[in-house]
């Protein structure tokens, strides 16, 4: 490996082999392995229903289709992530209002949720939607407590965090167990948890929202039951289906989840004791009880006190083949953010942006390599 990316897929023979197994069906969409995989991530996550999909995004707008987001409904979101929940929320016309987030972790809090009502005056809150940045689920309980409070449906953004728990009660809960929310969606891009290509997959423990969902997956048409040739349209809606192929990988991939997840949590762990901390320079998000998917390893540099900009930290780094990434660019920062913005509102998410990047992690990068990314950040440092 000449670069070392900050996320890549891992694929071995055995999915090799399931994926050339589906390929011998006679139906290679819409056949057997899309429900078995259903079934099987359904088991994992402890949800009732599963529903797979053709990415990420699709999950996403399958979600919002599900709640009947519409124009002029009100939706919150945290000012930092990727942009796809809030393309798709203006894609229905809503009403998009973004909360200010944690300047270590990237995540929207408690308070930042409850200022952005407050800030707005808003009286009537459609939903919520949170995003685990990272794969680290933070303040899943006290969202929740938020949501029965204002009424609101609640919507994860799980995309990072497959494979992730959080902790109440006494016993630990997987994110898409839904069991503190209404709706969970999961990316399945190739450098998530598992992969199956590009795909997603959405969890609810609804049966009303899951038949919405369905429904809305292929085109809105109802099937009659006893003619195979006859159908109805009762909605206008889109083809989010997930191919067997895909399935098949996704099947394959799911019976490796423990593997990339302690892996992941071996890197995290060598990171986290080998970066050198001087004089305040660097700091990690300091997380609660729960128990990561590591998807990203967040770290954030006091550029001002180093006295270089973040961008001269990627460059040095590329230079010597390691291409870090930083999650995410504030989505007010974008062009396509019309509404006029209070900067000083979005103190964290500002200092985020300026401070955190992400380094390589993924299942299959060698000891070598981790040392290697190490190595470069503590002589970064020391320049």
């Amino acid at each position: 490996m000449k670069t070392i990316p900050y996320g890549r897929q891992y694929v071995d023979i055995n999915d090799i082999k399931e994926v050339s197994k589906a390929l011998k069906q006679d139906l290679i969409t819409t056949g057997g392995y899309v429900k078995k995989f259903e079934d099987k991530i359904s088991k994992f996550l402890e949800v009732k229903y599963a529903l797979s999909c053709s990415n990420g995004t699709a999950a996403i707008h399958l979600a919002f289709m599900a709640i009947n987001l519409k124009k002029n409904d009100i939706i919150i979101m945290p000012a930092v992530n990727f942009i796809a929940s809030y393309s798709m929320a203006k894609f229905m016309n809503a009403k998009v209002y973004l909360a200010d987030v944690d300047s270590l972790t990237g995540q929207m809090t408690p308070k930042t949720l409850i200022d952005c009502i407050r800030k707005y005056k808003i009286k009537k809150v459609k939903a919520v939607l949170t995003m685990y940045l990272g794969g680290y689920p933070e303040n899943v309980i006290e969202f929740y407590k938020i949501k029965k409070k204002y009424k609101f449906f609640l919507i994860e953004d799980a995309c990072h965090a497959l494979g992730a728990k959080y902790f109440y009660n006494k016993r630990y809960f997987l994110i898409g167990s839904c069991r503190h929310s209404d709706i969970a969606t999961f990316s399945l891009h190739p450098v998530k948890t598992i992969t199956s290509g590009e795909g997603g997959v959405v969890t609810t423990n609804s049966k009303l929202i899951y038949n919405q969902m369905i429904l809305l997956r292929s085109h809105g048409i109802k099937k009659d039951k006893n003619f195979h040739w006859k159908y109805e349209i009762l909605k206008p809606s889109f083809n989010y289906r997930l191919s067997d192929l895909n399935c098949a990988l996704a099947l394959s991939q799911l019976k490796k989840i423990s593997k990339f997840l302690n892996y992941r949590k071996k890197i995290y762990d060598l990171y986290r004791s080998q970066i050198k901390i001087k004089n305040n320079l660097i700091n990690f998000p300091k997380y609660n009880n729960a128990q990561s998917s590591f998807h990203l390893f967040l770290l954030s540099i006091n550029f001002n006190k180093v006295k270089k900009k973040k961008h001269e930290f990627l460059k040095f780094l590329k230079k010597n083949n390691i291409l870090c990434q930083f999650h995410y660019v504030p989505i007010y920062k974008f062009k396509l953010f019309k509404d006029k913005i209070n900067l000083n509102y979005f103190l964290g998410s500002d200092k985020y942006f300026r401070n955190v990047i992400s380094l390589p992690i993924f299942y299959n990068l060698k000891l070598v390599l981790q040392k290697k990314v190490i190595n470069q950040i503590n002589k970064f440092l020391k320049i």
